[in-house]
């Protein structure tokens, strides 16, 4: 290995190599959460409704998903799928941006799977009596969920939900699997370009590291003042 140099990594090239990844990789991560926990909801619920009808496909749905490696996920949906899908969901800018829109359509499917049982576990968490409380007052199971239930389980699993979007964050270099231009995939193209493989991967690693480390401290403050507050 020759001697590290670092000087090729100016201000300008970060901004033209690094920073469209960056903007992607948080991009994705973001949507990916926000959909993740929708649909992770709506699968806990369908978990917790006592109903074989709904309860079977979102276990099966969910056990599937979490025994399976993201990687082979992100492959699978991307060479699967027709191109003809991604056509009919957003014309002819998804077929020129087909690995950035797989991405963000496979994390979503596959976090839902994560985030459902972490619902779970905060509806689960919320003592029995407030929904016997709802459905005293008139309430349906619907609206117990809506308005009683499911604001105390956000609550009480927001630390775990920040974690796992943490995580999240951390997986979206796997997209790197199928092309898409992600932080990693920037890192990698700079690197390509000045000749300096090695020192563009430790830079990569390190930008990881700080990124994940500062909302890992953010999450414990926000633990702190929820703890507080309880």
């Amino acid at each position: 290995m020759n001697a590290l140099d670092f000087s090729f990594l100016t201000a300008d090239v970060l901004q033209g190599f690094v920073l469209s990844g960056l903007l992607f990789s948080v991009q994705l991560t973001l949507v990916a959460a926000i959909g993740g926990v929708v649909l992770g909801t709506v699968l806990a619920l369908m978990r917790l409704s006592g109903r074989k009808l709904l309860e079977l496909p979102a276990a099966f749905y969910i056990n599937t998903l979490r025994s399976v490696p993201l990687v082979m996920v992100i492959l699978w949906f991307f060479l699967m799928i027709p191109e003809g899908f991604y056509g009919f969901i957003g014309g002819d800018f998804a077929k020129s941006h087909r690995p950035e829109f797989s991405a963000v359509i496979t994390f979503t499917l596959f976090e839902a799977a994560y985030f459902a049982e972490i619902m779970r576990a905060g509806i689960q968490s919320v003592p029995k009596g407030q929904t016997y409380a709802g459905f005293a007052m008139g309430m349906t199971y619907g609206q117990t969920m809506q308005l009683v239930v499911l604001p105390q389980a956000f609550r009480n699993m927001l630390p775990v939900l920040l974690t796992q979007t943490i995580i999240l964050f951390q997986d979206t270099s796997l997209v790197y699997a199928i092309g898409a231009y992600d932080l990693l995939k920037g890192f990698e193209t700079a690197g390509k370009n000045f000749n300096r493989p090695y020192e563009t991967y430790l830079v990569a690693a390190a930008v990881y590291f700080v990124i994940c480390f500062s909302l890992s401290m953010l999450l414990r403050r926000l633990q702190k003042k929820i703890q507080i507050i309880r």
